[in-house]
């Protein structure tokens, strides 16, 4: 039984789209590694969450606070802003006024 055309189309945009794709990726991906290591050997240190990832994990620490991971997602949300406020360029978007209602969570 032959395939329809259709079906030949699709798998020959699919075969030219696909790497196409996944080489854009891959290029994005590489050039915020690349930024990411540049800063890291300039300032020794990264922040390690972007300013919605941190509110996130706020936001679950303050929910859970007796949950057994509870210490250890305090201690690295504690790390974050104590990074934000040494470095001289976060990694991420994040704005000075952003980093300066920061608090550390007890």
């Amino acid at each position: 039984m032959a395939l329809p055309t259709v079906t030949w189309i699709s798998m020959a945009i699919a075969i030219v789209a696909l790497p196409g794709v996944a080489s854009v990726a891959l290029v994005k991906s590489l050039r915020s590694e690349e930024r990411k290591l540049s800063l890291l050997k300039k300032q020794d240190k990264v922040d390690s969450y972007s300013p919605r990832a941190l509110a996130e994990l706020r936001d679950w620490v303050e929910a859970h606070p007796n949950d057994p991971y509870a210490p250890v997602a305090r201690e690295r949300y504690n790390e974050c802003v104590e990074t934000l406020r040494e470095v001289e360029e976060p990694y991420y978007d994040w704005s000075p006024e952003e980093i300066d209602q920061l608090d550390r969570l007890d």
